[in-house]
């Protein structure tokens, strides 16, 4: 979703911006736009960062899944926990964020970790962030321009919390649910751990009990780009099977992949869904929890 210019001939982005959009933005507004590199790879925790400083978009800095977009883990609440919104918040303007900021965010794997930096923005209440759609290798096929090394530190912004522009429910919620509760919850996690099969990070394999599965990647088309918003919609209808955006909660492993699922719900026009930011890993992590496997 890109807002026209007004009488100040500013553009803002709010899901996806392409790559072409992005260069004209660093080349005609570079103070007003701001470029987070998200790469990461959970197996590997320190391979998100040296692939930024092998090569990223012009003047990106670079965020950390577990140092910039998560805080401590308990054992209970999840391997990504969200940090509390005041200082996640004073995080962002100190890595530059200002109030007016159009801020884009990218990664090299289809936009898995950069989705969760665009609904964290939008949790503390900041509306211009979006998504480079398709990502490093989109930016590179363009054939733009690469910068290597650390990137040095901007200047502290003055972006403050507002009210959030997303929703989230918790492990309670959704335990109360259960029992024939309105909410739907979309599994983003790939079909062999959510039917319990496979389960590679958790202790526990399975999904929460009649939670549907829509695999973040099949939001992607094959050249890694979004899909349309009008084959999404189809997509998701068919998942959800009538329920309102607004009745759905996206979750995964770790809420980090459902973001990827919410983002597409917008660019669907699907506006209004929640996130369950523990996911399966807080969900699984608490004795006695129910649980189902194989498929919806």
């Amino acid at each position: 979703m890109a807002t026209m210019p007004g009488q100040n001939d500013v553009m803002t982005y709010r899901t996806l911006i392409q790559a072409a959009e992005l260069d004209v933005l660093l080349q005609t507004q570079p103070q007003r736009t701001v470029v987070f590199d998200c790469s990461f790879d959970l197996f590997d925790p320190a391979a998100g960062r040296q692939l930024h400083e092998a090569g990223h978009l012009p003047g990106a800095s670079y965020l950390h899944l577990d140092e910039d977009l998560s805080s401590a883990k308990t054992g209970r609440n999840g391997r990504h926990p969200l940090p509390a919104r005041e200082a996640f918040a004073a995080r962002m303007a100190a890595r530059g964020a200002n109030t007016d900021s159009q801020v884009v965010v990218y990664d090299a794997a289809g936009g898995m970790y950069a989705a969760r930096a665009w609904w964290m923005l939008r949790w503390i209440g900041h509306a211009e962030v979006a998504v480079l759609d398709g990502g490093l290798a989109a930016w590179r096929a363009a054939g733009l321009a690469i910068e290597s090394g650390a990137a040095s530190a901007p200047p502290a912004g003055n972006l403050v919390l507002r009210p959030a522009l997303v929703r989230r429910v918790d492990r309670e919620a959704l335990l109360a649910n259960l029992n024939g509760g309105p909410q739907l919850v979309v599994d983003a996690r790939a079909n062999d751990r959510f039917r319990g099969e496979n389960e590679m990070l958790d202790p526990v394999a399975g999904h929460i009990p009649g939670a549907r599965n829509r695999v973040f990647r099949d939001n992607l088309a094959s050249d890694g780009r979004f899909k349309p918003a009008a084959q999404l919609r189809d997509e998701y209808a068919a998942v959800t099977r009538g329920h309102a955006a607004d009745r759905l909660v996206m979750s995964c492993g770790s809420g980090v992949t459902a973001c990827h699922n919410l983002l597409a719900l917008e660019v669907a026009g699907l506006c209004g869904a929640a996130l369950y930011p523990g996911s399966w890993s807080e969900w699984c992590a608490w004795p006695g929890a129910p649980i189902a496997t194989g498929d919806a």
